[in-house]
């Protein structure tokens, strides 16, 4: 049976290692480029290919395993986008979308500690999101509509 203390412990484990995702150094915002056409679609196909690939804090490649932020970088790169490194410079980098107007390939930036954006991922459609949660954990998909979630959401972000 599981007491009240280890529930505590694990919930503060759980907030600790979720604020991985995020850097504290000031991030230059850098221009996002396009130049291939890529769609919301192919960066989709690429997160979602990424499902169960190991977190690792600053990690950006399926071989050493991703943060939020290295997932998103990586998915986008991959189809010829270039983004900002951390959860961070992508919020200051997109263009805000309101959680009405979200669409398939959009970012999710969530605050799960203080006031500063320090998790992302990539929605799918349906209320789901692509990321890279914490340590320990893989990436998965994730449900905007859970309690944790819908607190923590502060905006969509557009690149496509």
């Amino acid at each position: 049976m599981v007491n009240k203390s280890s529930i505590l412990f694990m919930c503060s484990l759980l907030v600790t290692s979720l604020i991985g995702c995020s850097s504290s150094a000031h991030v230059p915002t850098k221009t996002t480029h396009n130049r291939s056409g890529a769609t919301s679609e192919q960066v989709i196909s690429v997160a979602k290919s990424m499902l169960g690939v190991h977190y690792r804090y600053g990690g950006k490649a399926p071989k050493t395993g991703f943060d939020c932020s290295g997932l998103v970088y990586f998915s986008y790169l991959q189809v010829g986008i270039t983004l900002p490194r951390t959860s961070g410079g992508q919020y200051a980098a997109s263009k805000p979308v309101s959680k009405k107007s979200i669409r398939r390939g959009d970012l999710l930036f969530f605050r799960i500690h203080r006031r500063k954006i320090s998790h992302v991922g990539i929605y799918l459609g349906n209320n789901r999101f692509v990321h890279a949660p914490s340590s320990g954990k893989k990436v998965t998909i994730g449900d905007l509509d859970s309690p944790y979630w819908r607190k923590r959401f502060v905006r969509g972000g557009r690149f496509i």
